[in-house]
């Protein structure tokens, strides 16, 4: 089975690896960078939009260069105001070969609101923790998930939990496709 990942982020590809090989085996992972076509910073619906961009410019890519592909996954990490909160979390939207589409997410967790200021403006996540924390590149690592919670959760089993959630309606067809 090959799964294209629309990104070349390792954790993002880790956690669909992660995932995936809950229920297949023989999996070939090919990350392709690919514009989410939202802001840098998406918020509420926007994160929705940015990881099913993904997956259909990972579709697109697969017919015209034709890899051969049986899944695409699209991941976009967000920020959504709830009950006068501002929470992050990351979507996943994975895309097989026939247009059918499923949808996850992974759990939310509240942000500071020291840090929600410039979130607000359109700076990363990424970019204001490693500010803050004087590290690099912490997406790519940890994440934020990995700070707050002592790296008891990291990004990637974060994102990997919302992966398992996309895959649902695959692993239950019947359930979900006509």
């Amino acid at each position: 089975m090959k799964v294209l990942v629309g990104s070349l982020n390792p954790v993002k590809i880790q956690a669909v690896k992660d995932a995936f090989s809950n229920f297949f085996n023989e999996i070939e992972l090919i990350g392709i960078e690919v514009d989410s076509k939202v802001p840098k910073q998406p918020k509420n619906d926007q994160t929705f939009e940015g990881a099913r961009n993904r997956a259909l410019e990972l579709y697109k890519l697969n017919q015209t260069q034709k890899l051969n592909a049986d899944y695409f996954v699209g991941i976009e990490g967000g920020i959504i105001e709830l009950h006068s909160k501002w929470f992050t979390f990351g979507v996943i939207c994975v895309l097989d070969d026939k247009r059918r589409i499923g949808w996850g997410t992974s759990p939310f967790f509240e942000l500071p609101k020291k840090i929600i200021d410039d979130l607000l403006k359109g700076i990363e996540l990424g970019v204001i923790m490693d500010q803050l924390l004087g590290t690099f590149n912490i997406k790519q690592k940890e994440g934020a998930i990995g700070f707050f919670t002592r790296n008891v959760i990291t990004r990637r089993t974060l994102l990997s939990s919302g992966v398992i959630t996309a895959l649902i309606p695959f692993l239950n067809e019947n359930l979900y496709f006509e």
